[in-house]
C-alpha cells in the first residue's frame, strides 16, 4: 500500500446552526457537534484507506467555546496517523465571524479512531501516513502515546509495555530523569 499524506484525507464540512440544533441557551447541542465531527472524521478515514471504516473510539473532545445559533461552523478533519488497521483522525472546529471580515476562530477539536474493515467486518490493513506540516508532525508523533494510553485504560496493555509513555515520563532510556 502506498503511504499517504494527511492532506489527501482532508474533509471540510460546513453547517449553519439552526434553532433545532440548539439547547435552551441557544447554543449548539454537544451531541449534534459530535455527530458532525464523527461524520467528517469517517469521511477523512475513508479517503485515507478507500475502505469501509467504523468508529472505534472518540479519544478526546474539547468543547472550548459555545457555538451560538446562526453561527457558520466549519469542521476540518484529517488523518493524523495510521497503524495496522486503525486510523486516528483529528477534527478541528471553527466558527465564522458574522461580520464582513468572516474571520474563522477555532472553537473545538476532537480525536477519533476508526478501524478499516472488509465486507465481513474483519480489520484490514491501511496505508501509512507521511506528515508534512509541523502540526501534522506533532499530531503524528503524539498518536502512539495516545494509542498506548487508550490501550492501558482499556486493560489491553500493561503499563510497563508502553514504551512511548515511559519515554515521555521517564526520559529516553526509560529511567528517571532526576
Amino acid at each position: 500500500m502506498k503511504a499517504k499524506t494527511p492532506r489527501e484525507s482532508l474533509t471540510v464540512l460546513t453547517e449553519i446552526v439552526l434553532p433545532n440544533d440548539t439547547n435552551n441557551l441557544k447554543n449548539l447541542f454537544g451531541g449534534q457537534l459530535l455527530s458532525w465531527m464523527d461524520r467528517s472524521a469517517a469521511i477523512a478515514a475513508h479517503r485515507h484507506c478507500k475502505r469501509i471504516v467504523v468508529t472505534a473510539s472518540v479519544n478526546n473532545v474539547s468543547f472550548n467555546q459555545p457555538i451560538p445559533q446562526g453561527a457558520i461552523v466549519t469542521l476540518e478533519a484529517k488523518v493524523s496517523r495510521a497503524f495496522s488497521s486503525s486510523i486516528e483522525v483529528f477534527v478541528d472546529v471553527y466558527i465564522e465571524d458574522q461580520t464582513v471580515a468572516g474571520k474563522k476562530t477555532k472553537a473545538n477539536e476532537a480525536i477519533y479512531t476508526f478501524v478499516a474493515v472488509d465486507q465481513l467486518g474483519n480489520p484490514i490493513g491501511v496505508p501509512e501516513v507521511i506528515p508534512e506540516t509541523e502540526v501534522e508532525k506533532t499530531r503524528y508523533e503524539g498518536a502512539l502515546r495516545r494509542k498506548q494510553l487508550a490501550l492501558i485504560l482499556a486493560g489491553k496493555m500493561n503499563p510497563s509495555d508502553a514504551t512511548e509513555l515511559k519515554a515521555l515520563f521517564l526520559g529516553e532510556e526509560g529511567t528517571d530523569t532526576e
